[in-house]
């Protein structure tokens, strides 16, 4: 084991980038934010999960346990939660209202469904499993109780319409995102309707009072659904304990998501640290411009992996989450067609090779290790680089590095080499989980028969035929035709090489 190694990333609280000490020696216990289950999760969102599954992946690579935790939120979540904590309507709500959601017979069933897809999403993009997923919906009880208990040690007030935080009463508040400031954050709820009777602007809604919602429970408080940021509160602890390790999330949570969890749960604790180690994963952008649906380039991982008779691309899922992880999460990323091409030839390339050990490991050639040693320097460079707070640009390098050298000595791969190989394959896998899914055989290196790449090579003939007979208008009309194939044809010293072509 590498229990000897320290694990750096860096830490929204402190600043800086440090150590990351559990509080259990070698037992990670973190929470990461999962999404609000209104619509398809898009990739922005899944650059985000990656980056805690490589914390996770990074930490079991050094032998640590670990207890991973991450929510679905389907309920509470107002479309103003982004604000300060002004009024608002639930996003379910109105997702429920939109053209997507008039399929569903209910909010309930809205809220299935599409928590049901997210966890698809999640196995098609080769994340791990965490250990408990709560959803908001099902731990009410215990937010009420938390409610309870903030007001009863004047942490909270009741107004007519909801149950608020007072954000006087910690005085720590703002200390995660530097927001602090009454008046600086009042004014950036100056367009939104407020709860008038609330004591300061900062307050935010620990339950809302609403007897027409369409997800209710009823409270001390009479009937209505809680805020969104207790949630987070309530299950993080319920399953970790009152203090975290660490604790994940997208760049857009620091405030106020992250920081209202703080107030609340060191509030309900006593004021003992929430969570000792914050990460956060910056935003991401589509071809240099924001992804939104009026620009057309709002990404989900369905629209991209789905084959093109259901609607998506046929982009390859390992690909895909090469491509995420392949910027540096603390950096802004900019997901481009030109990189996801980039990264389908790479994972074709790591499947060549995982094909071609599996066929030494067959063939049984006698013959010294040769591999071995430079592989395992490899390995060790890439998880130094994920310690080294989650490096990803720097592990892939490594990885690729380790393929390439694989390739090198496909001809002449023996048994012995081709063991060290498949170890290297299986510990980068477990690392970054891009070269296979896990628990799935190398596929075999004798193609199986496709319809398509027959039609393909029938036609790649005919061009070759074609040009060789100097008939280019023939050979440009073929390319013409396997380009409306979604083809991509290109001609090298070694005869005509072809791929699919990937439209984003």
């Amino acid at each position: 084991m590498n229990s000897e190694k320290t694990f750096r990333l860096y830490n929204t609280l402190t600043k800086t980038v440090e150590p990351v000490i559990p509080n259990e020696p070698e037992h990670l216990r973190f929470y990461s934010c999962g999404p609000t289950v209104y619509s398809y999760a898009h990739i922005g969102n899944f650059r985000s999960f990656l980056t805690s599954d490589l914390i996770l992946r990074t930490a079991q690579a050094i032998g640590w346990r670990t207890t991973y935790v991450t929510n679905i939120t389907d309920v509470g979540h107002l479309t103003e939660d982004d604000l300060s904590d002004p009024s608002g309507e639930d996003r379910m709500v109105k997702a429920l209202r939109s053209k997507e959601g008039r399929r569903f017979a209910n909010i309930w069933d809205l809220a299935r469904y599409y928590a049901n897809v997210l966890i698809e999403d999640w196995h098609t993009l080769n994340l791990r499993e965490p250990d408990v997923r709560p959803r908001a919906t099902e731990h009410v009880r215990q937010q009420i109780l938390a409610v309870e208990k903030l007001m009863a040690n004047g942490h909270a007030y009741e107004t007519s319409q909801g149950v608020y935080f007072s954000v006087e009463s910690f005085p720590e508040y703002g200390k995660l995102s530097g927001n602090r400031e009454a008046a600086e954050l009042e004014q950036t709820v100056r367009d939104v309707v407020v709860d008038p009777e609330k004591r300061d602007p900062r307050d935010f809604a620990l339950w809302k009072k609403d007897e027409k919602h369409l997800m209710q429970w009823y409270s001390p408080w009479g009937w209505g659904f809680p805020g969104w940021h207790i949630e987070c509160s309530v299950m993080s602890m319920e399953y970790l304990g009152e203090q975290l390790d660490l604790h994940a999330g997208g760049e857009d949570l620091i405030f106020p998501h992250h920081e209202c969890e703080i107030a609340q749960s060191e509030s309900l604790t006593g004021k003992k640290p929430f969570a000792r180690h914050w990460v956060h994963t910056r935003f991401l952008q589509v071809e240099g411009e924001k992804m939104s649906k009026r620009l057309g380039n709002f990404l989900t991982v369905r629209s991209l992996v789905l084959p093109e008779s259901e609607g998506g691309k046929g982009v390859d899922p390992l690909a895909l989450r090469m491509t995420l992880l392949s910027g540096y999460y603390r950096k802004p990323f900019n997901f481009t067609l030109k990189t996801l091409k980039a990264n389908i030839r790479h994972v074709t390339r790591f499947r060549e090779a995982a094909a071609h050990v599996a066929a030494a490991l067959v063939a049984g050639a006698p013959g010294e290790d040769r591999l071995g040693p430079r592989l395992d320097a490899l390995y060790e460079a890439a998880l130094d680089a994920m310690l080294d707070d989650l490096n990803t640009p720097e592990a892939l390098a490594k990885t690729l590095e380790g393929v390439r050298l694989i390739l090198g000595f496909k001809a002449n791969l023996n048994e012995a080499s081709a063991r060290s190989a498949q170890a290297w394959l299986d510990r980068t896998n477990a690392l970054l989980g891009i070269l296979a899914p896990e628990g799935e055989a190398p596929a075999p290196l004798a193609p199986t028969a496709d319809p398509l790449a027959e039609k393909v090579e029938a036609l790649l003939t005919e061009r070759q035929a074609a040009r060789k007979a100097r008939d280019f208008a023939r050979a440009d009309a073929i390319r013409e035709e396997l380009t409306a194939l979604g083809i991509e044809v290109m001609d090298t010293p070694e005869g005509p090489k072809w791929r699919k072509m990937i439209r984003v």
